[in-house]
């Protein structure tokens, strides 16, 4: 069948899913020193370990964006192994390097609202040590990263990677603010034109997705349009609720557990489920 055999040229692998592992690993150890990476970090060999880690996170990146380049549907693509190939990875790698510190700093919110979020966290080092919501928005805030700077290929599977690891769906393309945590995380899914706020809040099970797919004259979906929602600032969205197409949140507005929402939720609306009815326009309701 069609696309199910890939055959490199030129020696060209495609990316490789444990060096991108080892990636997010080292990320894990560099953003996170002492949780992660070496066990016997300290505040006097701090700096000496995470300059090794450094290098070895770099050159791992550059080689694999280097396949990641090289990789694309029919291999046809005016990027694919040409002469700048390589230093054009380099590039990518050196920005993907720099923009660290201020991941660093947008994840150092994410660890606040989860521990100030919940009152079963006794302390900031559980919650980045056992939160699968931190474990996920880790991988997904570098996979955003080399999306930004148009990698292809390896930014969907260091989000599959954190799929598998804590049931949470983050495409890399979503474009998500500060302070942003996900309670319990299983079953949560983020769709690729999902844009998200600050200070928002989900708990697990929760859909943000699209509706049903436009069709082309061919019958075939349209790709690459907006069709995920967008929730602002301060928005909490209860367990199992789906939301579902280009879609606007309001600021503040609180969504119920286990509603089904296809229309724009106005800003500090609350929205809960009705009794006794089962029209399709009452299931749920303002107050």
């Amino acid at each position: 069948m069609k696309g199910l055999f890939h055959q490199h040229r030129h020696g060209d692998p495609l990316p490789s899913t444990p060096a991108l592992q080892e990636i997010i690993d080292l990320c894990r150890g560099v953003l996170f020193p002492g949780y992660y990476g070496r066990s016997t970090i300290n505040r006097d060999t701090v700096k000496y370990g995470i300059g090794v880690d450094m290098e070895r996170l770099y050159n791992l990146l550059v080689e694999q964006i280097e396949a990641g380049l090289c990789f694309c549907s029919d291999r046809t693509h005016h990027d694919c192994c040409d002469g700048d190939l390589h230093e054009h990875a380099r590039d990518i790698a050196q920005r993907v390097v720099l923009r660290l510190p201020e991941v660093r700093d947008v994840l150092a919110t994410d660890v606040e609202a989860a521990y100030l979020g919940d009152p079963a966290a006794q302390n900031w080092g559980e919650v980045i040590s056992c939160y699968p919501a931190v474990k996920a928005l880790t991988i997904y805030r570098i996979a955003h990263e080399l999306e930004v700077l148009n990698v292809p290929l390896i930014p969907r599977i260091m989000t599959e990677l954190a799929h598998s690891e804590t049931g949470i769906d983050i495409h890399p393309a979503a474009q998500i603010g500060r302070y942003f945590t996900i309670d319990h995380g299983t079953g949560v899914v983020i769709g690729a034109t999902c844009i998200i706020g600050s200070h928002v809040k989900l708990y697990q099970g929760v859909t943000l997705g699209a509706r049903s797919f436009k069709l082309d004259e061919e019958g075939n979906p349209i790709k690459n349009v907006a069709r995920h929602p967008v929730l602002e600032d301060d928005v909490i969205v209860y367990s199992n609720a789906t939301i579902l197409g280009r879609i606007r949140i309001g600021k503040g507005a609180v969504i119920g557990g286990n509603l089904w929402i296809t229309h724009d939720v106005e800003p500090g609306a609350v929205m809960k489920q009705t009794r006794g009815t089962s029209a399709p326009d009452s299931m749920a309701l303002y107050i």
